[in-house]
């Protein structure tokens, strides 16, 4: 059974993930500025888009080099961005839709613009990332990243990389929430979403960015 018709088959009804009223908070927090909107999309709009992703985007594997080995990371991806950017695959996929109706409210919200999406899909509980810093090659050191989630509620976790005393950070992201990390957050904390044994259903998570590749290099 392929991905697409087991996920199809797994889940068919989207009242699994409920939401209830939008709500804002920003963290007080040193060295980042995170701010998080539950309910950012309503229900019937992350239910929508939800199943629009899950069975619509071309998910593939991604490998990754760590240290001698090349392994594959346990989550599907997607990539999409503008194809007028420095070094942008001109035959990618093309912004959907969906893609450009969630960055216009992204983009509304932050009053910022946007040129690429890393979309990650989480099958199960077995898959996750661990502990990390976002990369800084093309999107240089401070990038502000606003991140949606659509599906099943997963922990997203913090911890500061310098200050020991700090108690790590853990933030449920549920069905259409909204959570922006900018400021210094990359460059002295780190983020992941840990695996879990419960039986969970699929989770969907987009990161918005900007691209903003060398010239020199292309």
């Amino acid at each position: 059974m392929n991905l697409k018709h087991r996920l199809m088959t797994l889940f068919n009804d989207t009242e699994f993930f409920a939401t209830g009223l939008e709500s804002k908070k920003v963290f007080d927090i040193p060295d980042s500025e995170l701010i998080l909107i539950d309910n950012f999309f309503t229900k019937e709009e992350s239910d929508y888009f939800y199943e629009r992703l899950l069975h619509q985007t071309k998910w593939r594997e991604h490998e990754m080099q760590i240290y001698d080995k090349t392994v594959t990371v346990p989550r599907m991806i997607a990539w999409y961005e503008d194809k007028e950017n420095v070094g942008a695959d001109k035959n990618g996929p093309n912004w959907t839709y969906e893609l450009l109706t969630i960055r216009s409210r992204v983009e509304k919200e932050t009053q910022m613009d946007f040129n690429s999406l890393l979309l990650n899909l989480y099958r199960n509980g077995k898959d996750g990332v661990g502990w990390h810093s976002d990369k800084e090659d093309s999107t240089g050191k401070d990038p502000i990243i606003a991140s949606v989630t659509f599906g099943e509620t997963r922990m997203f976790r913090l911890r500061h990389k310098f200050r020991k005393e700090i108690p790590p950070i853990e933030i449920p992201l549920h069905h259409g929430s909204f959570l922006l990390m900018a400021g210094t957050t990359n460059s002295y904390w780190q983020h992941q979403v840990p695996k879990t044994a419960r039986d969970v259903l699929p989770r969907i998570n987009l990161t918005f960015r900007c691209v903003n590749r060398n010239e020199s290099n292309y």
